[in-house]
Parts: structure tokens; sequence; C-alpha cells
């Protein structure tokens, strides 16, 4: 979090100060080796070579291995004379007990090396797997911030979608199924050691996944700008991010085989997970992963839902950094003031939204007037409320929840 500094006193105004200037605040940014250009695939058995594997344990998901990106993956790490194992037991918003059964495999089959290749919940569930082998303890026991505390196997991360951040971030998010939440898992662990992100992969997301993940990549750079926790070092990949996103995310859904536009998601992924892995998020993932653990929902959706009514909410509290985030988005806010800012990047999310087929309220995607005291009172206890930029309240959560509906 960077300090404010105090206003400048009469004699620093007219330049007779001089006294030196207060050193800048002591930052720390976590990010893994990055491999990121078309054909990086390739570079996947020399990556886990180096981080020392004989036999690599690949999680992954049953469309993944249809588009033959599995295979492409296991022939390079052949090449590099490793013997892979293969878990593709994952579904969206990844469960418990799917983490349990991966890492019993990973145990069984004696593995080494943890790769990740798919999404954010293929990626998520590989990290779950790294945390289960190096702690004693079940998956769930490590919800909150820095519970992993002994070392974990290595882990390569290969995103096959334009969005998560999950091969670049420090968080882990888990579906409780008992309790029908998410739960978020934080700490500098849980860092990969290395990112490949190969644009090629992305071409064979589905159309609704390319939008939400794109909406999700969109959601991390306006969140971790804003966020209590914001520093100069993640503020520059949060704004480019936005920009990427707000740039190309129509012209891949609209030409899915656009490689420049493709390759300019996958930066603004890449680039937004930078930002939120050092900057943390706010109080959209705070309720997106609510919803999203009760009704087992895309997550990118809700976001794009709850992310206008959320950018109002935080307006209040930080109106300058909105000027920041609406100029990098692309509107003219020559002359505006912050709070003014933020409606028109509201109303640009909101429109982008519209444009990539998100619907326009939290009902259309099965929530319930019912669902919300619920909602309000487990995001309460997500981490990522801790760094919104404006506190708030179970009653004011509530409202941002019926505003969306």
């Amino acid at each position: 979090m960077t300090l404010m500094a105090p206003p400048a006193s009469r004699a620093q105004a007219h330049g007779h100060d001089h006294r030196q200037a207060a050193p800048a605040p002591l930052l720390k940014f976590h990010a893994p080796e990055i491999v990121f250009g078309f054909g990086s695939l390739a570079e996947a058995g020399f990556a886990a070579a180096r981080l020392g594997a004989r036999r690599p344990f690949v999680v992954t998901d049953p469309g993944i291995c249809e588009a033959g990106w599995v295979d492409e993956l296991t022939a390079y790490l052949r090449d590099a004379r490793l013997h892979p194992v293969i878990w593709s037991a994952v579904t969206p918003n990844p469960k418990d007990h799917e983490v349990r059964a991966a890492y019993e495999r990973y145990v069984a089959s004696e593995a080494d090396v943890i790769i990740g290749i798919g999404g954010g919940s293929v990626m998520d569930a590989a990290k779950g797997v790294a945390i289960l082998s190096g702690n004693a303890g079940d998956i769930l026991d490590f919800a909150g911030v820095d519970q992993v505390t002994h070392p974990i196997p290595p882990m390569l991360m290969i995103p096959s979608t334009s969005g998560t951040g999950a091969d670049v971030s420090q968080f882990c998010i888990v579906t409780d199924t008992e309790r029908s939440v998410k739960i978020t898992i934080m700490g500098r662990a849980l860092v990969p050691d290395i990112s490949v992100t190969d644009p090629r992969l992305l071409v064979t997301m589905p159309e609704d996944l390319n939008a939400a993940t794109g909406l999700d990549a969109l959601t991390h750079g306006v969140e971790s700008f804003v966020s209590l926790a914001h520093n100069p070092l993640a503020d520059s990949h949060a704004l480019n991010a936005v920009g990427l996103v707000c740039r190309h995310l129509r012209t891949t859904m609209t030409s899915p085989r656009d490689e420049h536009a493709r390759a300019k998601m996958a930066q603004a992924s890449l680039e937004a997970g930078l930002a939120f892995t050092n900057a943390i998020l706010g109080a959209t993932h705070a309720m997106s992963h609510q919803v999203g653990g009760l009704l087992d929902l895309p997550h990118g959706v809700v976001n794009g839902v709850l992310l206008p009514h959320v950018i109002r909410y935080n307006a209040r509290a930080t109106p300058a950094r909105f000027l920041d985030l609406a100029g990098a988005a692309g509107l003219d806010v020559d002359g505006a003031d912050g709070e003014k800012a933020a409606e028109l990047l509201a109303e640009h999310v909101r429109r982008l939204a519209d444009d990539v087929g998100v619907p326009s309220g939290l009902r259309a995607l099965g929530v319930s007037e019912d669902d919300i005291p619920q909602l309000a009172r487990t995001t309460l206890d997500d981490a990522c409320l801790t760094t919104n930029p404006r506190t708030a309240s179970e009653e004011e959560i509530v409202t941002l929840f019926r505003e969306a509906l």
C-alpha cells in the first residue's frame, strides 16, 4: 500500500524548503518467470526440466484434452525425457473433492512438478494439489492469507483463457461444496514458478468463456488500481490491462482467429494478473466468489454484472483514481471530476458486457432476492473485501446485490 504524502507547507509551495523528500515506501512485487508468445508451448518441456521435473503431474480438463493441447504438451514433455501423469477430472469452479482426488492421484503416481494447462479452474485445482502435497490437512483448512506455511512443489502454469491471471497470481479459489461458498486461499507461496502464455491456446475457447474471462481481466485491472494495496509497480500493469481489454475483447468475439487481438488479450490477462496479485482486489470479487460458490456460475460473467455497480459505490472513496482508469479505457474525461469519470467508466463496462453477451442482471443468472442475505453474509468473510477502497457493511452489500439483480 502506498502512503499519502503530507500536504505541502507554504515554504515548500514557494520552493524554499530544503528538507529531503521522504523516501518511497518499501514495495514487494511478486512474479513468476514468464514465457510469452505464439508457439511458446514448445518451451514447456525445458521449463519443467529446469524446475527439476522427472514425472510432472499435468492438471487439466476434458475440453483442453479434446482441443489437442494436452497431447501437444505431453509430446514436448516427453521430448525433454520427462514422464508426465495426466489428471483431467476438473470442472468449472473447482470443487474441494476434486482437489482431494487429484492429490491422491498425485501421491499414488509419485509425481513431482505440478503443471496446470487450462483456465483458472484448472490452475486453481493444480495449486490445490500443490498445497496439500506440502502441507498436512484438508484444502479448506487453508482459507485466508498466508495459511500455506510449508514449501510446496514447483509449479508451471499454462493458461488457455484470457482473463483469470491464475498463472501469475498468489490466489487459489476452491468451492466448499458443503457450504456452497468459494474459499479464497492467498499467499506468496502460491505464485507459480513459471508461466507460459501461448496465445494459440485462446482460439479454442468457447465464445461465452472468451467473454467471461475477458471481463474478469478487466475487473482485475479496475479493482487492483483502486485497491487499498495499490502501488506504482502494479498500477502500470492495471491501467495497461484495462486499455487492452477495452480495445481488443470485442475483436476476439467477432474475429476469433485475429492473432493480433488474441495476443493483446493474452497480454491483458497477464498484466491484469500481475496487477492484482500484488495489489489484491475488492468488493466485486468478494461478491462474485459468493455467487459462483452458491450457484456454480461463470466467475467472469458475474464480475461483468457486478463491476459497474461496485465502480459507482467505490467512486466516493477514491474518485481521482477513476480518472486514470476511465482515460485508460479510452474515454474522454477532460474537465470531468472523479465521480463523473467513474460513472462514464461504469456505463462503458456495461456496454462492453452487453456487446459480448453478458446479462444485465444477476436474476438472469439464477440469483433470487431470497439468496441475497446469505450472499451478503459470506461476502464479509472474503479476503478480497479487505482491500476494497470503501468499507462495506452487510447492509451496503445487500444493497449492491439488489441493485445488480
